[in-house]
């Protein structure tokens, strides 16, 4: 009896490698093996940056919030610590944000707590 394979869907399999792999550039980009190399390596970055984008803004909303803290005579921390002393709920997010657009709401904000 003949061998059986099943060509519909190792077709298919590649033609998502493949499609995943477009605007690559050379044979990254046409190639089975380098195209499937490339496709998978560029996955296990997305999967590791979706976690440290998270740490990332994290810092980048700290640095903004001490930034803005340290221009009305507050370090980061005692600010953090009078919020939480204070029962005020923000987020780093949204400290960050009127820490940047809306100074005068931030410095409301740190007096209330001063």
């Amino acid at each position: 009896m003949p061998r059986s394979v099943n060509h519909v869907a190792s077709k298919a399999r590649r033609k998502k490698i493949l499609k995943a792999a477009k605007g690559y550039f050379g044979r990254r980009k046409n190639v089975w093996t380098v195209a499937k190399n490339a496709v998978e390596k560029g996955w296990q970055y997305s999967y590791r940056d979706r976690k440290a984008k998270k740490r990332d803004f994290r810092k980048l909303w700290i640095q903004r919030i001490n930034a803005g803290a340290r221009q009305h005579g507050m370090s980061y921390s005692q600010l953090m610590g009078n919020l939480k002393k204070s029962n005020i709920d923000l987020n780093r997010k949204v400290l960050a944000d009127l820490a940047m657009n809306h100074p005068e709401a931030f410095e409301a904000i740190v007096n209330k707590v001063k």
